[in-house]
């Protein structure tokens, strides 16, 4: 409540827009590209079940896309989300054999797609607008499609020169 003089001018309200909802996406990419963009339905949130579905998903976009590294062995880099950790998701990867490369807390530019994707990804989407989900994911799609495969190679590459900073700094934030 707010007091005012009875002659004060009458206060303005302006019309709020709704912000558009946010779309979560989780990509799988190696130095060849993108192996698996999954998009999370905005009713869904991440947890154990459903990371596991996601690595359902991308185990079978993998023996489509790069059939030998099933064979040679899949070494994912995740962080230390709960999604990551749970029990659920630990004996999945443990079915499959998946390696995981440690992930020290606190070091989130450790993984290429924060250090490498996702910075160019939202200069390329800053001052857009979509109409719809659909239009934003279509966007999306066409971008990772759009991308040289040098981009992918060189963003993999540099994780080595991350992790040699890392342990040069025993462990503390890696600046790029």
């Amino acid at each position: 409540m707010t007091w005012k003089h009875p002659s004060s001018p009458v206060t303005k309200k302006f019309k709020v827009q709704r912000s558009s909802a946010k779309v979560m996406a989780t990509v799988f990419w190696d130095a060849k590209g993108v192996i698996l963009l999954d998009i999370l339905p905005q009713s869904q949130c991440i947890n154990a079940a459903r990371y596991c579905s996601t690595l359902d998903r991308l185990k079978e976009a993998i023996r489509r896309k790069r059939p030998g590294l099933l064979r040679r062995g899949v070494v994912l880099q995740h962080d230390n989300a709960t999604s990551h950790s749970a029990n659920l998701t630990q004996q999945w990867l443990q079915r499959y054999s998946w390696e995981i490369l440690p992930h020290p807390p606190h070091c989130p530019d450790l993984a290429p797609s924060d250090f490498h994707l996702f910075g160019p990804l939202k200069h390329h989407l800053g001052g857009m607008a979509f109409e719809t989900e659909d239009d934003l994911i279509s966007e999306l799609r066409n971008w990772f499609d759009n991308l040289d495969v040098d981009f992918f190679r060189v963003g993999i590459n540099s994780l080595l020169l991350h992790w040699q900073k890392c342990m040069d700094l025993h462990g503390d934030y890696v600046e790029k």
